[in-house]
């Protein structure tokens, strides 16, 4: 048998796993959260660690990476993370390759997303879709016509980074008002933190956020923004509305641009409740011109879907 080794660095966790080619079920799987104090030295050890467990000694065929941040997918070079010190201009193909003695593929998260929604999940049977994932930030990849489209310098999908609200808040890239700044899991607790911290129990505004992380603001995190919404709590309810508003622009201007047929979202804050896809789909609707036609779904492997992607990655590697 075939052994693909997939593994997925992401801005909050890391996760690998191995599978035989031709099978849709994972012969082994390893998750861990990254520390907060990460940087790329840990990552790596952390997932040497995940590998050796998942491993045991026997080599794999092939290796496919999922990285959340710029990669220039035809060296495999990580050009750096948004999230993470440290991973500047890193040869992570070499590296694995070097190690593992292997064909190895890098490349970007969402572009690796895309490429396993298409192949194994919501976008089989499509010749055109648009992969947004939603999590630690917002990023996009594409499939036009059948292949990953990268974009010149491999930066094409970049939707976190689009502007929606000139006026709005500041993001990480310095510009104003970024589907990132309003969509993004950690800047929504960030929000919701500040504003609690402002507005104390005014109107009992968060009043369900607070129960459930105990006062402790810090604790805040973008899951606990979608329960508390779930539970009627109406600031994370106009946070959540917000964020669903920034990615239905998003989309809109993207469907209006390029045309595909079918847009896939995953990450945490997909999982938000029916208020938040109404919201996502009545904006995107309003935004994009009445004869552009798309559907938007969720990802159908779930928060799986870089890491089969991975897989795809590795099976090209070795044809």
């Amino acid at each position: 048998m075939t052994l693909i080794l997939a593994l997925d660095f992401g801005g909050t966790k890391l996760a690998a796993a191995t599978v035989n080619v031709g099978s849709k079920q994972w012969l082994g799987y390893e998750r861990r959260l990254s520390p907060t104090n990460a940087n790329a030295e840990t990552d790596l050890e952390i997932m040497r660690s995940l590998i050796n467990s998942l491993l045991k000694g026997v080599k794999p065929d092939a290796i496919g990476v999922s990285f959340g941040g710029p990669v220039d997918a035809t060296t495999g070079k990580v050009r750096l993370s948004h999230h993470v010190m440290g991973w500047e201009n890193v040869p992570l193909r070499n590296l694995l390759e070097d190690e593992f003695g292997v064909p190895t593929r890098v490349d970007n998260d969402a572009n690796v997303a895309a490429l396993g929604e298409y192949r194994f999940g919501a976008g089989q049977g499509y010749d055109s879709l648009f992969y947004i994932t939603v999590s630690t930030g917002v990023g996009g990849g594409w499939i036009l016509n059948g292949k990953p489209w990268r974009g010149a310098e491999g930066m094409a999908g970049e939707i976190g980074h689009m502007v929606v609200d000139p006026s709005g808040p500041v993001c990480l890239c310095g510009k104003r008002g970024c589907v990132e700044r309003l969509a993004s899991g950690p800047y929504m607790a960030q929000d919701a933190r500040e504003i609690l911290l402002n507005e104390p129990h005014r109107d009992y505004r968060g009043e369900i956020i607070r129960e459930l992380v105990g006062d402790n603001l810090e604790s805040i995190t973008g899951q606990i923004l979608s329960n508390a919404a779930a539970a009627g709590d109406n600031l994370a309810k106009e946070i959540l509305c917000r964020a669903s508003w920034a990615l239905g622009v998003g989309i809109g201007n993207v469907a209006n641009l390029i045309n595909p047929q079918l847009f896939v979202l995953g990450g945490g804050v997909t999982k938000a409740g029916e208020h938040f896809w109404e919201v996502l789909r009545k904006m995107s609707r309003e935004t994009a011109l009445p004869e552009v036609n798309f559907e938007i779904v969720p990802a159908a492997l779930g928060d799986d879907a870089p890491l089969w992607g991975a897989v795809a990655l590795a099976l090209d590697s070795l044809q």
